[in-house]
């Protein structure tokens, strides 16, 4: 069969893709275009003229990153550990790192809102060790908020780390060591660029999902501190206003849009020096 033919197999997925995912996404764009005149531009310029929208936009911004560097700290020990992990104890470490996917967003992020409360296991935990003397507002903070978020997305992070270290040579930090390479040599020249595109990837799906999430930041954050997500769903639910929906929507796809083309592009760099 040539290759023409073969490219035809595609076409269906294609025309499914474009029926159900890019034309309420252009119909969602010429939305938020629309003006009393016709096409204007007024809307976005509305969003980034009101300080608190701004706002909104930064703090979106700030806990998305904060989340993606803390899934990151904790993401790249992980996969060295379930690179060098054998038999049962990798089979362990896989369990434990994909058998929390199967539960609800909602579960998990509702868990969280138990544990950061002032009677939970945490203020619990610190008022019986005597680190504190009273219970420490946790809950409906950005810092449970990335707590929290990190631990939902993980496993986004750790697995493209871990399947780029499954495709390299273990013995090559040791070749580095026989060689004279300490050990701080050995991560920044050997380890950490063997493991770049693996972090690249990961950051760039963390990150997405971080600055698109709803349901985290309802439960853990409340209505105290607003996330641009939360903003749309409000727009559109409560406030029946789909052009302020439509706008915010479209600046969301911008910066989603940015990441992909950003992640690809570093990849493909990386890939070149690889």
């Amino acid at each position: 069969m040539s290759r023409d033919r073969i490219g035809l197999l595609v076409v269906p997925a294609l025309a499914v893709l474009a029926v159900v995912y890019a034309l309420p996404l252009v119909l969602l764009l010429a939305k938020s275009l629309r003006g009393p005149e016709g096409l204007s531009l007024a809307a976005y310029a509305a969003f980034f003229a009101d300080p608190f929208q701004i706002e909104v936009l930064a703090r979106t911004l700030r806990v998305a990153a904060l989340v993606t560097a803390l899934a990151l700290f904790i993401a790249w020990p992980t996969a060295v550990a379930m690179r060098r992990a054998q038999g049962g104890w990798l089979t362990l470490f896989l369990v434990a790192l994909v058998l929390p996917m199967s539960l609800g967003v909602v579960v998990k992020a509702f868990a969280w809102s138990i544990l950061f409360r002032s009677n939970g296991i945490v203020n619990q935990t610190m008022m019986g060790l005597g680190i504190v003397d009273a219970p420490v507002r946790m809950l409906f903070t950005e810092s449970a908020l990335v707590v929290g978020a990190a631990n939902v997305f993980l496993p986004f992070m750790v697995l493209p780390i871990y399947s780029v270290l499954r495709q390299q040579n273990p013995s090559l930090p040791d070749a580095a060591a026989s060689l004279g390479a300490g050990p701080l040599y050995r991560f920044f020249h050997v380890d950490l660029p063997l493991t770049l595109p693996g972090l690249v990837a990961g950051a760039a799906f963390v990150f997405s999902m971080a600055i698109s999430m709803y349901v985290i930041p309802s439960l853990i954050l409340g209505e105290t501190q607003q996330t641009l997500p939360m903003l749309v769903a409000r727009s559109f639910l409560y406030l029946r206003n789909e052009t302020l929906g439509s706008t915010l929507s479209a600046v969301l796809l911008m910066i989603a849009i940015a990441v992909v083309l950003g992640s690809s592009w570093l990849a493909s760099r990386l890939g070149g020096r690889a």
